[in-house]
C-alpha cells in the first residue's frame, strides 16, 4: 500500500488519556486493540523477536486499576511499548539479531526499562535488530512494502510504528539505527545528546545512544522525559534537559542551516526534489535558509563532517573488537561474515589512529559548536531517499555490508553527538521519507519544539 503523509494516522498514547480518566476506555482494552493488530500483521512483518502477552496483559490491568482510581504513575502509565533486543529485559530473552546469543535469558531489566516500568508502561514484546546491531539484517520487512527494508539496526522498532503495532518503541543509534529507520518507516523519532538517556548496559560505544520511536512528537517526548526523570542520562552525563514536563510547544525557527553533509551526492534525485519542495515551504513562512555557500562558518562544518561515515566506522570497529574477539574465540560459527569483517578491521586500527579519529570528532563539534549563535538549528535529509529494495542499500564499507540502506546521512550527527529529530513530512513513490531537524548538544528539547513547529508549516510532500 502507498503511504501518504497526509493521510497516514499511526496509533497515538497521549490522546487516549482523556478516556482513560472518564472510564470510557481502558489501557487493557488500548492494549487488546494493539495485540490484535499484532495477531493480523506480525506473520508478514516479522517485528518481533518476542512477545510477552501474558505479561503485557497483567501489566495493563494494573494500569486500568490506577487510572480508574485516579492514581496513574505518569503520562505513560498503560503504553505499550516495545524494546529492541539489544537491552535486557528480565522477562523476555536478550538475543541480540545473533545466534551466538540464542536463548540468552539475563533475567534483569536494563535501566530504561526499569524506568518505564515504574512509570506505568506496558512490556509488549522485544523488537527484531541487526546482528549485535550492526550490519547483518534481521527478518523484518516494510509494513508498506514487504519486498523492502525497514532499515537497520532498529528495524523491528521502526517497523512497529508504521505497521500501527504500538504507539512507542525503543531503539539505538551508533551510526544510523534510529533515524534511517524512522525515516523509512514515517516515524516520529529522536536521537538525543549523546549520554542524554541512560543505555544501562549497552555502554561499549562511544557514539551509542538510546531514541524513542513514535507515532507522534507528544508520545516520543514523553518517553524520553519519563526514562530521564527515573534514570538521568548515561554515568558522567547530565542527561535530557527538559523545562517542563510536556512536550515543548512549536517553535518557528528564525534560520536554519542546510546541512548536506557527504552523503548529498548518494541522495535519490526525487529525495532531493521533496526536499526542496520543504526548504520552499519554509521560506515562504519566513524562515531564512542556509546553504553551505552562504556563510564560511557552516562550509567549515561540512568540511569537517567529510569522512564522518570512514570515521564510524573505525570507531565503531575498534571499540568492538575486543568484545566480538571473545565471540570469535567462544563459536565463530554464530557470527556473520559482516561481522567478521568489521572485526578484522577493528583489529587492524592501531591506537594511534583512534586517536587521530577522536580528534577529528572533536574538530567536528567545535565546528558545529562555532555557528550556535549563527543558526537556531539545521535541516537536512535523514535517508538517501526512501527504504531501498534487498538489493539496492548502500553496498558495502571495507567489506562491511550495508544490508538495511545506508547510513552515509547519519554518521556525521552521530560523531557530533547532537539530537536529532526525525519529522515523517514527505513521500517518494509512494514510500515515507522524513525531515531532519539537527540543534547543538543538549537543545533536543529546541530540536523537537521546532520540529513540531515545521510539522504544520510545511505542507505534506509527494513526488
Amino acid at each position: 500500500m502507498d503511504y501518504s503523509p497526509e493521510t497516514f494516522r499511526p496509533l497515538t498514547f497521549h490522546d487516549a488519556l482523556p478516556a482513560f480518566r472518564d472510564g470510557t476506555d481502558t489501557p487493557r482494552a488500548y492494549l487488546e486493540r494493539c495485540l490484535a493488530t499484532i495477531a493480523a500483521r506480525e506473520p508478514e512483518v516479522r517485528a518481533f523477536a518476542s512477545l510477552n502477552e501474558d505479561g503485557a496483559r497483567a501489566a495493563a490491568d494494573a494500569s486500568t486499576e490506577r487510572w480508574q482510581a485516579g492514581a496513574p504513575l505518569s503520562p505513560i502509565d498503560g503504553m505499550p511499548i516495545g524494546i529492541k533486543d539489544l537491552l535486557e529485559t528480565r522477562d523476555l530473552p536478550t538475543e541480540m539479531g545473533s545466534a551466538f546469543y540464542k536463548g540468552n535469558r539475563p533475567g534483569r531489566d536494563s535501566a530504561l526499562v526499569q524506568a518505564l516500568r515504574q512509570a506505568g508502561a506496558v512490556i509488549v514484546g522485544k523488537t527484531v535488530t541487526t546482528e549485535l546491531g550492526m550490519s547483518h539484517p534481521g527478518p523484518t520487512r516494510h509494513p508498506f512494502d514487504l519486498r523492502r527494508t525497514p532499515g537497520g539496526s532498529s528495524s523491528g522498532s521502526g517497523a512497529v510504528i508504521s505497521a500501527r503495532m504500538l504507539p512507542a518503541a525503543i531503539g539505538t543509534q551508533v551510526l544510523g539505527s534510529v533515524i534511517r529507520p524512522a525515516s523509512f518507516n514515517a516515524n516520529w523519532a529522536l536521537k538525543p545528546t549523546q549520554g542524554g538517556i541512560n543505555r544501562g548496559e549497552r555502554q561499549g560505544f562511544s557514539q551509542s545512544t538510546v531514541g524513542i520511536h513514535a507515532g507522534c512528537a507528544e508520545d516520543m517526548w514523553q518517553v524520553a522525559v519519563e526514562i530521564v526523570k527515573r534514570v538521568g542520562g548515561d554515568p558522567g552525563a547530565p542527561g535530557l534537559y527538559f523545562t517542563g514536563e510536556s512536550p515543548p510547544p512549536p517553535l518557528k525557527p528564525r534560520r536554519l542551516a542546510v546541512l548536506e553533509t557527504e552523503g548529498w551526492p548518494l541522495a535519490e534525485p526525487q529525495a532531493i526534489a521533496a526536499f526542496e519542495k520543504a526548504l520552499d515551504a519554509l521560506r515562504a513562512q519566513g524562515v531564512a535558509i542556509l546553504r553551505r555557500g552562504d556563510h564560511p562558518l557552516l562550509e567549515a562544518l561540512e568540511q569537517r563532517v567529510m569522512g564522518a561515515m570512514a570515521l564510524a566506522t573505525d570507531v565503531c570497529a575498534y571499540e568492538s573488537a575486543w568484545s566480538v574477539a571473545n565471540m570469535m574465540a567462544k563459536n565463530p560459527d554464530a557470527l556473520s561474515e559482516s561481522l567478521k569483517a568489521r572485526f578484522e578491521l577493528g583489529c587492524s586500527v592501531t591506537l594511534p589512529q583512534y586517536r587521530a579519529r577522536l580528534l577529528q570528532r572533536e574538530e567536528m563539534r567545535a565546528a558545529q559548536a562555532a555557528l550556535a549563535g549563527e543558526v537556531d538549528g539545521f535541516i537536512g535529509l535523514p535517508a538517501c531517499g526512501p527504504a531501498p529494495l534487498p538489493g539496492d542499500t548502500g553496498g558495502s564499507t571495507n567489506k562491511i555490508l550495508h544490508t538495511t540502506g545506508n547510513p552515509i546521512m547519519n554518521t556525521a550527527s552521530s560523531g557530533l553527538g547532537c539530537p536529532v529529530v526525525t519529522v515523517p513530512r514527505m513521500a517518494v513513490d509512494g514510500m515515507p521519507l522524513g525531515i531532519a531537524i539537527t540543534t547543538q548538544p543538549h537543545q533536543d528539547e529546541r530540536a523537537v519544539a521546532i520540529a513540531r513547529w515545521i510539522t504544520d508549516a510545511v505542507p505534506p510532500i509527494m513526488v
